[in-house]
């Protein structure tokens, strides 16, 4: 199940897009960067399913560590998933880390990416 719902167009992108995240766990501000045309309300629909069938895990800042203005939910691969994909030789890491480096990125999501991410 989980292979089938990565495999849809818009999910795809969205794994893409965390497998090549320089953290590995981008927020939904930075995704939405990426897949401009999805818009965060479809990016969080397109997150909670992937997350149902244990494909992504959310990485959350505690209350007492948030910063006002800056995201506090981060999006990963589970290890299960990673394991599934490295099976079927899906979303290469090196590959799709040199692809996202290549997009140039506003100031905003630069200073984002650069956020540490809970464990």
């Amino acid at each position: 199940m989980a292979l089938r719902k990565a495999i849809d167009w818009n999910r795809a992108n969205l794994i893409v897009d965390i497998v090549g995240h320089p953290k590995g766990a981008p927020s939904v501000r930075e995704l939405d960067y990426m897949n401009p045309n999805l818009g965060e309300d479809a990016i969080r629909r397109h997150l909670s399913v992937l997350r149902d069938v244990g494909v992504i895990e959310e990485a959350v800042v505690e209350p007492g560590n948030r910063v006002r203005g800056y995201p506090y939910k981060f999006y990963r691969l589970t290890d299960d998933a990673r394991a599934l994909f490295d099976r079927n030789d899906l979303f290469p890491v090196d590959a799709w880390r040199r692809q996202y480096v290549r997009v140039e990125k506003s100031g905003e999501i630069t200073e984002l990416e650069e956020m540490p991410r809970p464990d």
